[in-house]
């Protein structure tokens, strides 16, 4: 998801950390002074000695004896289960099938609702999404009906000198706050001293600091310009209609040469900043030199440059390069959105800040941007295919040179790292896997039809170098899991259009249909609304600034009326209903922050999820329609039909793990009492400890609404 741009503003004019080492600008005044200060530190240190002492006994009540020397789990977001049972049956994944035969595979229960911010953040904390507060990639601003990010906060601060009688502003400070609530498992571990090592793991960002351990930020790291993604599109030809999910620049190719800008964040005078790039083309060797700042490199045509530096007045960032196009009549130049220089981040985007530039000093620039692979480029078909692949595969060696490092340095103690090449993949290419979907109206069907078989056998062959790189130490305890798996999505479907049309959602008066962000809805007599992909919200006093449906007995009817309704509701291109669950948070959900959730959320048959324009706040004229875009897979339907993966070098002791039981797992490995609060159950040994009931589990939800159908579905899981 691309395009949600607005929620991140002026954060440039912030403070920027740096590392100052041993001896920077420090001289000895002599040998006298030397073995006084020598002296002095080792006399310090013996009197500090009993305190230390004394802490080290206290941060480690609740610690017992480690089961394990440690831990490894390689996230692959999105694998699915069904299709890698699938290729295994084909042969194309044996390394897989040898490890389910020394330990075990099973389908892993995930998260409600089945998206990945929502999923991973149970795997980190323990705990559903009433607990952890993240729902969706979007909620809305209940003061203006507005999309923000379920998971970051930045704000602009002004800073104030206190006089005793008066506070003097002296500027501001931009401050950065992640709202995920509870806490990740690993920061329990390293209060008792045991090592994380975490890597890409969605919702970190800002990255937050815990002891013992290093931490690199995923999923909503913004890109320079403080959007989920942001890329440019230079032509020789009529710029596009309308918007297509990035920046597009009309150019001209003059005496062999294109001179242009990159567009950065804004500026003291509030507008964007520029960097000027400029290519020399040489027509006879068919390669061109394109120029950065400092930065110069010869590439061909559909040849991505290395990562190439973009200065700006206060900040940098780093872009890779891609000539699209090159022939007689035109000339197109894809760039990626402009990443966060690691070497020198002006966000804080890793624990501790210096992390990232130790990555990208001993193993070179790499992508920040939390959604690295630029699927809305492929979408509006400003790259093709092939760009798509070779952007996604270059991202992916990147993370695995990371998580090699991690390994080489966290002898013991917990790794994680999550790649998602295997979601975006699944995501741009599903389509491949069914002749008949719609998004393959006008498209290449042949030439990608094994893109996603050979997805699962590349990862076959990467779980061969990781176990190679781990070793067969029986003390190291390794898992390979998702988020959640996969499914077609060929049918969006328009809830904002479905309210208007039964009464909950009122537009303006003379309005048929509406723009992005509820361009023309009237509040004062909407009841309910939806945003983002997984639920619907209603309008209710006190909590949105418009609200009418009074909370208690009239918001409770108003929902069952809804649920109801939409449990009947049929898709008249195939005469067959669309819902294979429609759930009230309330009877499913009971953390402290199910209030702030939607108050119903949905879960879809395979092949139907949201549409395009429903995600944004918009209300089209028909309900239904096809999903044309290359994104043509999703996972945000019925949690139950879309459970991700558990591999395990080591039998557990349950066949139905769940998302929620990782956190207490580790835990419980590393001798670290597990919280009373978190919900799922050590995975080793006898399962003795009880969940918080089954209630918070995706896979016994439906036992615990008496207002779902019966149980006739349509449909099973995996």
């Amino acid at each position: 998801m691309t395009g949600f741009s607005a929620w991140f503003t002026s954060a440039w004019e912030g403070p920027l950390w740096a590392y100052i080492g041993p001896g920077a600008g420090f001289a000895a005044a002599g040998s006298l002074l030397v073995l006084l200060g020598t002296f002095l530190l080792a006399f310090g240190i013996i009197l500090v000695w009993p305190l230390k002492a004394v802490a080290r006994v206290v941060t480690r009540r609740g610690k017992g004896p480690a089961k394990v020397k440690r831990l490894v789990v390689l996230g692959l977001d999105g694998f699915d289960p069904g299709l890698a049972q699938r290729f295994a049956a084909e042969g194309r994944m044996p390394n897989f099938a040898k490890l389910a035969q020394q330990g075990c595979f099973h389908p892993l229960n995930t998260s409600l609702p089945s998206i990945s911010p929502v999923a991973w953040s149970t795997f980190a904390t323990g705990v559903d999404a009433s607990r952890h507060n993240i729902y969706d990639f979007l909620t809305r601003d209940p003061c203006s009906y507005m999309p923000v990010l379920s998971s970051t906060e930045t704000r602009q601060h002004a800073r104030h000198l206190n006089l005793g009688l008066a506070k003097v502003p002296f500027g501001s400070k931009a401050v950065y706050k992640i709202l995920q609530k509870s806490q990740p498992f690993w920061k329990l571990l390293g209060a008792q001293r045991v090592w994380s090592s975490i890597l890409r793991v969605p919702i970190t960002y800002p990255a937050q600091a815990f002891p013992n351990g290093t931490l690199l930020s995923g999923m909503c790291v913004p890109d320079i310009q403080g959007t989920q993604g942001s890329f440019s599109f230079y032509t020789t030809r009529e710029r596009r209609a309308g918007t297509i999910g990035g920046q597009q620049f009309q150019i001209k190719v003059r005496a062999g040469r294109v001179q242009s800008n990159l567009k950065g964040p804004e500026g003291k005078d509030g507008r964007a900043m520029n960097c000027p790039f400029e290519i020399e083309l040489d027509a006879q060797a068919r390669q061109a030199t394109i120029r950065i700042g400092r930065d110069s490199v010869r590439v061909g045509v559909r040849e991505y440059t290395p990562w190439m530096t973009v200065p700006f007045d206060n900040c940098q960032g780093i872009a890779r390069l891609y000539i699209q196009t090159w022939d007689e009549e035109h000339f197109e130049l894809y760039v990626t959105p402009i990443n966060i220089d690691p070497e020198k981040p002006a966000l804080p985007i890793s624990h501790p800040f210096v992390y990232s530039i130790y990555l990208a000093k001993t193993l070179g620039k790499f992508a920040t941007l939390g959604l690295a692979e630029d699927t809305w480029a492929l979408n509006e078909r400003v790259i093709d295919e092939e760009a798509f692949l070779k952007q996604a595969w270059l991202i992916f060696e990147e993370r695995k040179a990371q998580m090699f490092d991690a390994l080489d340095k966290t002898p013991s103690g917990f790794v994680t790292c999550v790649f998602d090449t295997t979601d975006r993949i699944s995501h741009m290419f599903y389509r491949y896997l069914e002749e008949d979907h719609p998004a393959n109206l006008g498209k290449d069907r042949e030439r990608y039809a094994d893109v996603i078989p050979d997805l699962y056998a590349k990862m076959d062959d990467f779980l061969a170098e990781v176990q190679a790189k781990i070793g067969d130490d029986p003390d190291t305890v390794f898992m390979v899991i998702s988020d959640h798996g996969f499914c077609s999505f060929r049918r969006g479907v328009n809830l904002n259009a479905w309210l208007r049309d039964e009464g909950y959602l009122v537009l303006q008066e003379g309005a048929e249909t509406s723009g992005d962000w509820f361009e023309k809805v009237d509040w004062s007599r909407t009841r309910a609304f939806t945003l983002g992909l997984t639920g619907i919200f209603l309008n209710r006093q006190g909590r949105e600034r418009q609200g009418i449906v009074a909370p208690g007995e009239e918001a409770q009817a108003l929902a069952r009326e809804i649920q109801g309704k939409l449990q009947a509701l049929v898709d008249p291109a195939s005469g067959q209903t669309i819902m294979n669950s429609v759930m009230l948070t309330e009877e499913v959900h009971n953390g402290p922050y199910a209030d702030l959730a939607p108050e119903i959320l949905i879960g879809y048959k395979r092949g139907y999820r949201h549409s395009w324009e429903c995600a944004t706040g918009s209300v089209t004229a028909e309900v239904f329609s096809d999903n044309t875009k290359s994104w043509s897979g999703d996972h945000c339907v019925d949690p139950t039909l879309v459970p991700g993966v558990f591999w395990c070098n080591r039998k557990i002791n349950t066949d139905s793990p769940s998302l929620m039981d990782i956190a207490p797992t580790a835990l419980d490995l590393f001798g670290v009492e597990i919280p009373g609060y978190m919900m799922g159950a050590p995975l080793f040994g006898e399962r003795s400890r009880t969940t918080k009931g089954a209630t918070q589990t995706v896979r016994d939800y439906r036992a615990h609404s008496p207002s779902d159908p019966p149980p006739s579905r349509t449909e099973e899981p995996v």
